[in-house]
Formats: C-alpha cells, sequence, structure tokens
C-alpha cells in the first residue's frame, strides 16, 4: 500500500459532511481522505451512519452541507452528465450482491461492458470470462442468480463491480449474511483484486475479523462522528490494551473487542431507561 506520507492527493476527499433524515442527524460534521491504493475500512454499530457515508460517497445521496470530492471533483455539484462519467471510474459491491434476477451471471456481468462501452458481442464474452475467472465463478456463467448461494452471488457481483476495470471499489457489508469459511474467501478474494488490478479499496463493515485481516487504515464511525482513523496497528493496540478511563477509545474497545459490558451499553441503557421514564410520564 502507498502510505498517505507520501503526500499523495486523495482519491477520496469528505469534508464537513452533515445528513440528517427529518429530525434525526445521521452524519455530523465527518471529515475522511481515502488515498490511492489503499484499503480503508469504515466500521461501526448498528446505525452509525456507515452506509449513509457509503451512499453519499457514490453519490446517491446529497449532503445537508459539505461536500464529497471523487479524483478531485465535487460529486455533490457536478453535472449529472459528470457524475454519471465519475461512476464509470468505480465500481459497488452491493450486501446482497444486487444481480438482476432475470439475467444469467454472465449477462450481469456483461451489463455495464453493454451500457458504457462501444465493443462487440464477441470481446464483450472474453471480457465477462475474464472478469468471472478472477473471482473463480466461470463456471457459473449460464446459471441464474436463484441457481447460486449467497457467497457466489457476491462473487458475481464483484465481477460486475470490476467490469469497467475501476479506480475504486466500495464493498458494502461484503461479508454479510455468510458463512466464517465463506466470509474468509471474499476477503481474500476482495485483498487478491485489490492487489492484481492496484484499485483502491474502501470497506463498510461492523465485522471485527474481516475487518482486521483486509485494512491499511481503519475508521471508527459511532453516531454520525468519527472518533478515530488510523493505520490498522493503532486499532490493534487499542483492541489488545488495557481499559485507559478515556471515554473515546474505551468506546473503541469495546466495539473492537465485542465485549458486553463498557461505554457503548452504558450509554445504551441510559437513553433506553430516559426514554421509557418520559413515555411514561405522558401516559
Amino acid at each position: 500500500m502507498i502510505q498517505p506520507a507520501d503526500k499523495l492527493e486523495p482519491v477520496i476527499r469528505v469534508v464537513d459532511l452533515t445528513k440528517s433524515f427529518g429530525e434525526t442527524r445521521v452524519l455530523r460534521g465527518v471529515n475522511l481522505e481515502v488515498y490511492p491504493g489503499e484499503t480503508m475500512v469504515i466500521m461501526g454499530g448498528s446505525g452509525c451512519g456507515k452506509s449513509t457515508l457509503l451512499r453519499h460517497m457514490i453519490g446517491s445521496l446529497t449532503p445537508d452541507s459539505g461536500r464529497v470530492e471523487m479524483f478531485g471533483h465535487d460529486i455533490c455539484s457536478v453535472s449529472l452528465g459528470q457524475l454519471d462519467e465519475i461512476r464509470k471510474r468505480f465500481g459497488v459491491l452491493f450486501q446482497s450482491g444486487a444481480l438482476l434476477n432475470s439475467l444469467t451471471v454472465g449477462e450481469n456481468v456483461a451489463l455495464p461492458l453493454k451500457e458504457h462501452r462501444q465493443l462487440d458481442a464477441a470481446t464483450i464474452d472474453i471480457i465477462v470470462r475474464i472478469k468471472l475467472n478472477l473471482v473463480s465463478m466461470r463456471h457459473a456463467i449460464d446459471r441464474m442468480p436463484a441457481e447460486i448461494s449467497g457467497g457466489m452471488k457476491k462473487r458475481a457481483g464483484l465481477a460486475r463491480a470490476i467490469a469497467l476495470d475501476p479506480e475504486v471499489l466500495f464493498y458494502d457489508e461484503p461479508s454479510a449474511g455468510l458463512d466464517p469459511v465463506t466470509s474468509t474467501q471474499i476477503d481474500q478474494l476482495m485483498m487478491d483484486l485489490s492487489g492484481k488490478l492496484g484499485v483502491t479499496t474502501l470497506v463498510v463493515t461492523h465485522e471485527m475479523d474481516s475487518a482486521f485481516r483486509i485494512a491499511d487504515r481503519m475508521c471508527m464511525l459511532d453516531a454520525g462522528v468519527i472518533l478515530k482513523v488510523g493505520p490498522r496497528s493503532e486499532f490493534e493496540a487499542i483492541r489488545d490494551g488495557e481499559p485507559t478511563g478515556d471515554e473515546t477509545t474505551d468506546l473503541i474497545r469495546q466495539f473492537l473487542r465485542g465485549d458486553a459490558s463498557g461505554p457503548l451499553t452504558r450509554r445504551q441503557v441510559g437513553v433506553e431507561f430516559e426514554a421509557d421514564i418520559l413515555q411514561a410520564g405522558e401516559r
């Protein structure tokens, strides 16, 4: 991995990003930089805002304030035509694989090539087979999504995500719903592709085993706020160390370890109890 210390310009820059849905503030001034060739893992508990952050990065949500820059362009202010051109430079693997059920695996992978490249059918077929071979799915080219397992759907979705030779790959909970062995295989595949293709990788997950396998740098998000960004080694030190008495560090430590008690659970219990009392008083 190329380290940020090399003074490279970030591929992705998130600046003071805020987002609310109704009265719920989901992102509260998020700042983050992702550098060429690295694997950045964004982690946090359910509802912390990590998937919302990802959706802003791929241009499917517009922030209330702040901006997201990719390849030097503010994707929040460019035209739809310019955004479409930027989107051709990155690929996304969604949680379920998001395959079209009416198309075969091969047809799913071919779809972005047919939409965005002026290629003849024979050339597209060759490219599809190459991409499927990269994810060990060439044997399933003629199968329908209903005929393959969850792990195979994710592999096929990944083949489609790399069909246009992207510079950046986004993964939304790539290990969700998979057994431990398949999850490890997907992690290994992600690392292999990063090495072979030289892409910048951003992964959103709450699976800690996966996060520590694949990350170069890690970002901890909590209640819409980034608590810490740093090399994997710094998070390993927090995970393996003793409680410090610092609320933020100990909260990160509890999440990384999956401990049943700590700042996260104390806060959850307090909020639930307070809400219950307030509701009782209104009856």
